[in-house]
């Protein structure tokens, strides 16, 4: 058995004093300890470090005047810390909050906006219930009017693969196409004539143009794009021909007008066994003749390039557009590009006639029973208009931007053809004064080539509409869907979709003194907060005829994220 002894020690070294021992030298030997063995043996041993300092550390660390000064210091320097890291946070969220405060706007705006826009479509009474529940924001700055959406995470995939290049098989035929339409319907007409070529394994045969529609324009593809540009680009796609072929000129061909929003299937096999069988097939219209969606994505991909890549404007056109768009910005201040579609055609076949006269009203109505093809005589405008499929009137597109925050000295520049009735522009003109059209911003000798010829200058106008800063349409036509969808392409551009069936109804109310301007004016920030053509997916419908159009948005297809 090992005996511990404390005494022991001052025994050993002076046996004389181990009864006077003083209390200072009990501490010294203390920090020695002896093990006495049986035997007699006596063998000193150090007490483990650790467990000598950790029993004297928490008793000596708060002992008055020893430890508690240094303690206290760092206590003091860390605090200080804290409290200078605490301000730089606050100061760098203050700054946020002071140059984003449109950010905050616009995501609350996001967030509500569906409600808001469920509420207005319900009725009346929850109409002024609801809306007040939404508190009004007046001193924070709204979003900037002129920034496009945030779009960095998106690019162009319009890339043609390996296998997807034409290789050296035979043609099964050639195909005939005369484009139906004014520009843009026949622009994304022969966008999808490509892709059938393709799909057929066809020749193209250049197609000819509408001479017959509302313009009467008599120019031609070639007075119009730049064909070698066009046959050159698609090459390596299909096979285009700037006629038939000697062998090929005596064969009559088999007319036919393809089934609309037809599938790729439809082409390569039903299409494609008449083109065996005929060797030359015209196909008497090209307006939605491929479906929107479900189609391979290497077709999908030959539609955008077609579109936006091939169907290149002659250098006349794209000449005249960069002088106007020049003069637009010769003091660098941005401009709007509106599509005004309140012309006499479009409110004939539309039916709409909101605030014009009975006698032009009348007019309308014997225009829209004088064109045998349009297949709706009686229609109710005003029930129409309640629907938001009107265009906007003039004095309608004043209020809404006003409402948006542009301001009065914004220039616009209108890309369409004359405005119908009495008082044309002028509604929107008292507001806006800066309005230009091609008539007014071109000099005469500029505009002499272009005399009777619509679709050329409406080439010139699709060119400006493309190259603006803001995008504004009044009606979800051909140009609108057009001029939509390739400004997504070239990056989502800013582009402005007016809620008009929820518009129509608040400025009905705003008119009976149902609400304030400035109730108004921030309901309709609210509503198109999140409808400045930005990266939305196209989604399929119930009805493929009025789902969203492939051309008014090709993402998904032609537009992928990083």
């Amino acid at each position: 058995m090992l005996i511990i002894s404390v005494t022991s020690i001052a025994a050993t070294e002076d046996p004389s004093s181990t009864a006077d021992v003083s209390p200072r030298i009990v501490r010294l030997m203390a920090r020695r300890r002896v093990i006495e063995s049986v035997d007699g043996n006596v063998l000193p041993m150090r007490t483990a470090i650790l467990f000598r300092r950790k029993g004297r550390f928490w008793p000596d660390i708060f002992r008055p005047g020893r430890y508690m000064c240094i303690l206290m210091f760092w206590g003091l320097m860390t605090l200080l810390f804290m409290m200078l890291l605490a301000k730089f946070a606050l100061l760098n969220t203050l700054h946020d909050l002071k140059l984003d405060q449109s950010e905050f706007i616009t995501a609350r705006s996001v967030e509500i906006s569906i409600r808001t826009n469920k509420l207005i479509t319900e009725g009346d009474d929850i109409i002024i219930s609801e809306f007040k529940k939404i508190p009004l924001l007046p001193k924070l700055t709204l979003p900037d009017i002129w920034t496009k959406p945030n779009t960095d995470l998106y690019y162009k995939c319009v890339q043609r693969s390996s296998k997807d290049i034409i290789s050296g098989d035979p043609t099964n035929g050639y195909i005939l196409v005369h484009s139906n339409g004014g520009l843009n319907q026949m622009k994304t007409g022969i966008s999808d004539m490509v892709a059938i070529a393709k799909v057929m394994n066809a020749t193209l045969v250049l197609p000819s143009l509408d001479h017959n529609s509302f313009w009467t324009d008599p120019s031609d593809f070639k007075d119009i794009f730049d064909w070698k540009h066009f046959v050159e680009y698609l090459e390596e796609d299909i096979s285009v021909v700037d006629h038939l072929p000697p062998a090929y000129a005596s064969i009559k061909p088999h007319q036919r007008a393809p089934v609309s929003y037809s599938k790729a299937s439809y082409y390569s096999n039903q299409m494609s066994s008449l083109l065996k069988k005929h060797k030359v097939i015209n196909f008497t219209h090209t307006d939605s003749r491929l479906a929107n969606n479900g189609l391979p994505n290497p077709i999908q991909r030959l539609r955008c390039r077609a579109m936006y890549e091939a169907l290149k404007f002659t250098d006349e056109i794209l000449e005249l557009a960069d002088k106007l768009i020049t003069r637009l910005r010769d003091d660098d201040k941005p401009f709007i590009a509106l599509h005004l579609r309140y012309e006499k055609d479009m409110l004939a076949f539309t039916g709409c006639s909101h605030n014009l006269s009975k006698a032009e009203d009348e007019e309308l109505r014997q225009l829209r029973r004088s064109v045998r093809h349009w297949k709706e005589k009686h229609i109710d405008g005003e029930e129409r208009r309640r629907q938001g499929v009107c265009p906007m009137t003039p004095r309608e597109v004043a209020v809404f931007l006003e409402a948006i925050g542009f301001p009065s000295d914004t220039k616009i520049y209108i890309v369409a053809g004359n405005i119908y009735g009495q008082d044309g522009v002028k509604a929107l003109q008292d507001k806006y004064p800066n309005i230009y059209t091609h008539s007014n911003l071109a000099t005469e000798d500029e505009l002499s080539p272009f005399n009777n010829r619509q679709n050329k200058l409406a080439a010139v106008d699709y060119t400006v509409a493309l190259e603006s800063d803001v995008f504004v349409f009044t009606y979800d036509g051909n140009m609108a869907k057009a001029v939509q969808g390739h400004r997504k392409y070239e990056g989502f551009r800013k582009t402005i979709i007016p809620d008009k069936k929820n518009f129509v109804k608040l400025i009905d109310r705003m008119d009976k003194g149902l609400i304030s301007w400035e109730e108004f004016s921030m309901k309709v920030k609210i509503l198109h907060a999140n409808r400045t053509g930005g990266a939305v997916l196209r989604k399929p419908g119930k009805v493929v005829k009025s789902e969203e159009s492939f051309y008014a948005n090709p993402y998904p297809g032609c537009i992928c994220e990083k």
